[in-house]
């Protein structure tokens, strides 16, 4: 399996260069992501877990990845994943099983990481 918290920090690195060289449309698309996430009538927790349900369905890994450690960030439980998981397999079927284990095994690592002391926190 990945090690989710690393490939985080990989694709961290890489949206970053991706922002200094298309800085109009990555402006624009954090805009839209804090506009999208901002506690409204649901609050973040819930669209972090929403977008997590998504991201497996549509079989994104790095989506997981990053959905999983906001969610987590937004003080998402085990419980709450594991029945976001299981909304996403039964809209997604199969595949989304497959993709399901990847955000459990994200959500146990990142959990890990958040347990160590704040210095060594990606």
């Amino acid at each position: 399996m990945k090690d989710w918290p690393q490939e985080v920090k990989e694709l961290s690195s890489l949206i970053r260069n991706l922002r200094g060289d298309s800085p109009e449309v990555m402006k624009a698309f954090g805009n839209m992501a804090a506009a999208a996430t901002a506690a409204k009538a649901l609050d973040t927790k819930t669209k972090e877990l929403i977008a997590l349900g998504i991201a497996v369905a549509i079989r994104c890994d790095d989506c997981i990845a990053f959905h999983v450690k906001a969610a987590l960030q937004n003080g998402a439980s085990r419980e709450e994943v594991i029945e976001t998981l299981g909304m996403a397999i039964y809209m997604g079927a199969g595949p989304s099983v497959m993709y399901a284990t990847h955000a459990l095994d994200a959500f146990t690592q990142f959990a890990a990481v958040s347990a160590q002391p704040a210095a060594n926190v990606p």
